[in-house]
């Protein structure tokens, strides 16, 4: 036999180099076509996003019809701790559901990374009978807004090149993406995609808004054109999620916007959210209404009284569309039904079981036959067992 020569060996060597070289930069190339590593100036131009498939994993069978969930941040469903500690509140308790980040308003995203496993964290829920909202904190992404600079809100008096922005932050010194941008619009679509791919049995919204804080006269957009009412941009981006996912969806609002008629400055109008949703999730914290709401010096200490009159205007003003879109009494409303946000966290107020439990009262007897569940919100992730006892 002949073997080649020391020479041909290095030829050959270099060639493997080569090629090998050629298919990483091929890769590299296809994540960015994927959107791993988006281009900050891709205007999309179609209504229809393309996403790479996932596979696609069971939802829960037989979902409750009444929700009762909890709020569970990346980290925690990342701990063994916390999900043992779930465990507990499931049979002890009426919660059925937990809401998970998908990407929380930090700006990162839970999996790979805070949780590691994410079909294997669903399994553990759904073989408990849970039903899994995943939820997506949408325009605050500090984390984003970093990496694509000419996607996100500038501050237009820092800022002398527009080239170079120098990012706006909120009171918190959080940066926040351009509620205009289709690009930002494409990214959260395609992480919904792959949530519900995973089996997750709904994606929830937040953070569908306008920046309400800081200095938002500072605020510069490179895509948004400071002309069109708000409100119209987060309604065509509410027809967009519509539009582009087939699974059910949820999105979370301020809870005065069940009581005011404008769009708060931020963009958020609860009729524009009826017909491209699932659910509505009105945040009615009490302490987040501001002091003298119905001539209460402090909402906080009124925990009834503000959940009952914000979600008994909002069910009327939902039936007020009915009414004049004419749609046929027997006839299943088209419309959105509200599951609304809780509080179980102290501000404004010390809130102690009875306080829980006068909310989750007001609610069922503001909707009643169109009560369906509620979720509580706390930031440690820890409830007051007492209020939800089974």
């Amino acid at each position: 036999m002949k073997f080649p020569s020391v020479a041909g060996i290095v030829v050959v060597l270099l060639a493997i180099v080569v090629a090998a070289t050629s298919v990483f930069m091929f890769l590299q190339s296809s994540d960015e076509l994927l959107g791993v590593k988006e281009s900050a100036t891709q205007n999309v131009l179609s209504d229809t996003v393309k996403t790479p498939e996932v596979p696609i994993h069971n939802k829960l069978n037989n979902p409750p019809e009444i929700i009762r969930a909890v709020f569970v941040t990346g980290y925690s469903a990342g701990s063994k701790k916390y999900l043992d500690y779930l465990n507990t509140l499931f049979k002890t308790t009426e919660i059925n559901a937990v809401v998970v980040d998908i990407k929380g308003s930090d700006g990162n995203v839970s999996y790979p990374g805070r949780i590691k496993n994410i079909d294997e964290l669903i399994k553990f829920f759904h073989d408990k009978n849970i039903y899994v909202i995943g939820r997506i904190a949408v325009f605050e992404d500090p984390v984003y807004s970093k990496a694509n600079p000419a996607l996100a809100i500038y501050n237009k008096t820092l800022t002398t090149d527009v080239s170079k922005p120098i990012l706006w932050e909120d009171n918190n010194k959080l940066g926040w993406l351009d509620p205009a941008s289709k690009d930002v619009w494409d990214r959260t679509v395609s992480l919904a995609r792959d949530a519900l791919g995973h089996g997750f049995d709904e994606i929830n919204f937040d953070y569908v808004r306008f920046p309400s804080d800081g200095a938002t006269g500072d605020a510069g957009f490179p895509v948004y054109d400071g002309k069109t009412p708000k409100a119209e941009v987060i309604k065509s981006f509410f027809q967009y999620l519509r539009t582009n996912l087939a699974g059910k969806i949820s999105v979370d609002l301020f809870g005065q916007t069940t009581t005011n008629t404008d769009d708060m400055g931020i963009g958020q109008i609860i009729e524009n959210a009826f017909e491209n949703f699932d659910y509505v999730c009105p945040m009615v914290y009490p302490s987040h209404y501001v002091n003298g709401f119905m001539n209460f010096d402090n909402p906080a200490d009124h925990p009834y009284e503000i959940v009952n009159y914000s979600l008994y205007v909002a069910l009327a003003r939902e039936n007020a569309v009915l009414i004049k879109s004419q749609v046929p009494a027997l006839v299943a409303s088209p419309l959105a039904r509200f599951r609304p946000w809780l509080q179980d966290f102290n501000m404004g107020a010390n809130y102690t079981a009875d306080m829980v439990k006068l909310e989750i009262q007001a609610t069922q007897d503001a909707l009643k036959n169109n009560y369906n569940g509620f979720m509580l919100w706390n930031p440690s992730n820890i409830y007051t067992q007492e209020a939800i006892l089974k």
